[in-house]
């Protein structure tokens, strides 16, 4: 494998399924489960981040009259659901996992303790980590890449529902051209919308790679991993 330790971030709202019925979609929940399962059984090392744009999204709060603070600890309380999902669905998989979150909630996960996560990491555990990095006004992008950065991750793998960064938005332009590689630079001056500028600008600073796929197409995740082409690599 070409990475060996590999932070993967995932979409809380992609956990919906395309009829968005429900929160959590058992079938989309067991696709992402099979994924990781191949890449766990060529011994890289995983951790995981996933949003919780499905349960509630911090930025929604103004608009629903709640204090801004009080939505992002919201959002992240619906992080640690998602994470508490796909943990449960990993174990019945027979997947070694360790949950780990920003804000402190002895009952259902460890706190995050750098020293500590890396060590589950050498021990072949999948590490999710939840409620971001336990402060307000920051995403799960940005606490994907602190994360990645924290653990020594070798890639930040961004996995959506497009395969890559395109120019413009592919599901709107049926003209729109994907980019195979990218520097951060040219991601930036050309204001491509990757991750919020916290997060990428981490990224740049500390020369993390980060990778853009479709999660949702099979095999991409091991693909990836080995160095094949799948997505937009930004470097």
């Amino acid at each position: 494998m070409k990475y060996k330790r590999i932070l993967l971030k995932l979409s809380g709202e992609a956990l919906q399924g395309p009829s968005k019925s429900t929160n959590i979609d058992p079938i989309m929940l067991e696709q992402y489960c099979a994924e990781i399962q191949t890449l766990r059984d060529q011994k890289v090392e995983l951790a995981i981040v996933i949003g919780g744009g499905n349960i509630f999204r911090g930025g929604q709060a103004e608009s629903l009259g709640i204090d801004r603070v009080q939505g992002d600890y919201m959002g992240m309380l619906a992080t640690v659901i998602n994470a508490m999902a796909l943990q449960s669905a990993l174990e019945r998989h027979g997947l070694y996992t360790r949950l780990m979150a920003g804000i402190k909630m002895e009952q259902v996960c460890e706190p995050f303790i750098r020293r500590r996560a890396i060590r589950h990491l050498e021990k072949g555990r999948i590490v999710i980590f939840g409620a971001g990095i336990g402060n307000p006004y920051f995403t799960t992008d940005s606490t994907a890449s602190l994360r990645a950065i924290e653990v020594q991750a070798d890639i930040v793998l961004k996995g959506t529902r497009v395969d890559g960064v395109y120019n413009k938005d592919p599901e709107k332009f049926p003209d729109a051209v994907r980019y195979k590689t990218l520097s951060f630079q040219e991601a930036y001056e050309r204001n491509l919308n990757i991750m919020d500028m916290t997060a990428f600008t981490l990224c740049m600073e500390n020369k993390l790679p980060i990778i853009v796929f479709d999660m949702n197409k099979k095999g991409n995740l091991l693909k990836i991993a080995n160095g094949e082409e799948a997505g937009t690599l930004i470097s």
